[in-house]
């Protein structure tokens, strides 16, 4: 019998673990990488963060390297490598979990090798885990070349010919401007783009953000909701450029595919040869067996990551409680207050 277990051992995880290791609780962290970073490895070969080093930090270790720079993922991954060993966090690694219930107030966790038992259950399992790609994209024919942004490492994996990127958030914006370099590049999206610089009057626009408010903005405040309403916008200028030198050019929405024709909203059609779904993530649970966890739209109910059900918490959502609840710089306040719940449910 546990006092806590926390499913997830990315960012959100580990700040649950530090803290949790600070009340001096029996507590396991499952995850089913076979690596600490794993997640953060597997990304595209080229990704940087938009954020400097000094908002990467999670809680009681400095993130190592010059304070305004921007690192790069497989930083980010030795990072989160190094967190462990230095706070000696109880890991269990490939374990998937397969089934989690409530059973006589004591939660059941199973995963593909053991079952553990525990008062107290931390999910941080993180809103990027299934890939969400549109249903059209079973319409088009299988000679052209898909893939979803997460699974995106280089140009070396796409055919012969042109590429279209399909979402144009961070992910996408990055991936087009890198393939635009090499290949005839299109990119489809169906908001406005809006363009932040990464530098302004040489600080990074994250050190304004965070003097202006933003960053600590809180999700139902008047600036949080507004900011929720418009999305985030592009971080960096480079994708601005690329599209006023003609490299990558600008289609609206996707509404559908015949074969190897993609369909827009404009009623305007192009034959590709690759798409890249830079579409998102659906934040699903199948694992999950507890009654009263989710709305009717499936959707997550707490309040700052406390769920419906004592002794059931959520680090890492997006929005969870601020602008960052989701990032690196983030995770640790929310970690934080949970931990706090957690001691004072227990104590």
């Amino acid at each position: 019998m546990y006092d806590t277990i926390v499913i997830g051992a990315g960012q959100a995880g580990l700040a649950a673990g530090y803290y949790l290791k600070q009340l001096r609780q029996k507590f396991l962290i499952l995850d089913k990488a076979a690596e600490i970073g794993e997640s953060w490895k597997e990304r595209y070969d080229s990704l940087v963060l938009f954020t400097p080093r000094r908002y990467n930090s999670l809680p009681g270790l400095p993130f190592n390297g010059e304070n305004h720079g921007f690192p790069t993922k497989d930083e980010v991954a030795v990072y989160l490598k190094s967190y462990v060993q230095i706070f000696k966090l109880p890991i269990q690694l490939k374990s998937e979990v397969v089934h989690v219930s409530k059973v006589n107030g004591v939660f059941l966790i199973i995963t593909n090798h053991n079952e553990y038992q525990a008062k107290n259950l931390i999910i941080a399992a993180g809103p990027f885990q299934t890939p969400k790609i549109p249903s059209i994209s079973r319409n088009i024919s299988s000679a052209i070349f898909q893939l979803h942004s997460s699974q995106y490492k280089n140009l070396k994996q796409l055919t012969a010919g042109n590429v279209l990127v399909v979402g144009g958030g961070n992910s996408g914006a990055q991936i087009a401007v890198e393939l635009s370099k090499e290949r005839t590049t299109y990119l489809a999206h169906s908001k406005k783009l809006r363009y932040f610089p990464l530098i302004f009057q040489k600080k990074s626009i994250f050190w304004w953000f965070e003097k202006m408010g933003i960053l600590h903005a809180k999700n139902h405040s008047l600036l949080g909701r507004l900011i929720q309403r418009k999305g985030d916008p592009i971080f960096g200028l480079q994708l601005k450029d690329a599209i006023k030198q003609n490299e990558v050019v600008l289609k609206k929405r996707v509404v559908n595919g015949k074969q190897n024709v993609v369909i827009f909203e404009d009623g305007s059609m192009l034959e590709v040869n690759n798409i890249i779904w830079a579409t998102g993530f659906e934040f699903i649970l199948p694992w999950l067996k507890i009654e009263g966890v989710l709305n009717e739209k499936g959707e997550i109910v707490h309040r700052r990551g406390v769920s419906n059900v004592t002794g059931l918490y959520f680090v890492g959502l997006q929005w969870q409680y601020r602008r960052g609840s989701a990032l690196l710089q983030g995770v640790g306040y929310d970690a934080k207050f949970i931990a706090e719940c957690i001691k004072n449910l227990t104590s």
